[in-house]
């Protein structure tokens, strides 16, 4: 019999016991909800069902098989931006899967759980491609998760990102509603592409520096779909530098040998309410030295041709 404390008030009963029953497959879970070996205040519950603080959970018995520890992530600290009692925030690196899944055993927020054990409830606020670096807020409280949850659904936060772009994009300001479908291509893996049946995305794109073949915007989100700034960016004819799905491969070659060996994408900066304090808080994440030093050799190159053509 396990009770239901703050730190689950309001959570699901199947991520409730996912996280009880750690090891656990979800099928199993599920199979034990179905038949009604688990139950709430003596009665049976559908896995939807949230629980509040105070509430009796029957568990039955479950044999789990002996973890390969082999596989437990290594513990790892991230670049901190900002921690307090409510909230960590980390300049997540490029090249870092947010969690395991799809042919990955374990990510950041797997790393920083065996990190830092004494943070039973930490969890992913939002997401970041694997290859996208930058402004990762990760909760340590469910009811700091909650509110996060409940701003982000509602649009309140603010997220910018910066992009290398192909091409003169012409525009100071440019706001691109392209609605966004998801699939699964041949070889398994996740895709996206603007159609007309998708979900409707907004992103806003603000020149920030031009050079003769690149340029560097700061996008906006208003919507936050999967993989959406770099959909939205192809469909505008201005891959990103280095994007190896949504990319231009001839030019990401030439960007290879001249030192940008990864996606020009990263979160710069997020504003939103402070979960606890009701403050607004912004915090940024300055570009990466790979992707900073990137952006002085073009800005060396322009020097380099002005100086010689006088």
């Amino acid at each position: 019999m396990v009770t239901v404390d703050e730190g689950s008030d309001g959570q699901r009963v199947d991520n409730f016991l996912t996280r009880l029953l750690k090891g656990v497959p979800k099928s199993h879970i599920y199979r034990i909800l179905r038949s009604g070996e688990v139950r709430v205040d003596g009665g049976r519950v559908k896995p939807e069902h949230k629980l509040a603080i105070g509430q009796t959970v029957r568990v039955p018995p479950v044999r789990i098989a002996e973890r390969d520890d082999t596989r437990a992530a290594p513990p790892r600290d991230f670049p901190l931006l900002f921690e307090d009692a409510h909230l960590l925030i980390v300049d997540k690196p490029a090249g870092v899967a947010v969690h395991g899944g799809s042919g990955v055993s374990f990510g950041l927020i797997e790393q920083v759980r065996m990190a830092r054990p004494e943070l039973r409830d930490l969890e992913l606020v939002h997401r970041l491609d694997r290859e996208t670096s930058g402004v990762l807020l990760l909760a340590k409280k469910r009811s700091a998760l909650r509110r996060l949850h409940d701003e982000l659904r509602d649009g309140a936060t603010d997220k910018h990102y910066l992009a290398l772009v192909d091409g003169a994009w012409r525009d100071d300001k440019r706001t691109v509603r392209a609605a966004l479908h998801k699939y699964v291509n041949a070889d398994g893996e996740r895709r996206v592409s603007v159609s007309a049946d998708g979900q409707a995305s907004e992103t806003v794109f603000r020149l920030q520096q031009r050079w003769p073949d690149a340029c560097l915007l700061d996008c906006e989100l208003l919507t936050g779909r999967t993989h959406q700034i770099r959909v939205h960016l192809q469909h505008t004819g201005h891959p990103i530098a280095g994007d190896d799905k949504y990319g231009d491969f001839e030019w990401n070659r030439t960007l290879a040998k001249q030192g940008l060996k990864r996606m020009f994408l990263h979160a710069h900066q997020m504003t939103f309410t402070h979960p606890a304090s009701g403050e607004p808080m912004t915090v940024t994440a300055p570009l990466p030295p790979a992707l900073q030093g990137f952006v002085d050799r073009l800005d060396a190159a322009v020097r380099g041709e002005s100086h010689g053509s006088h």
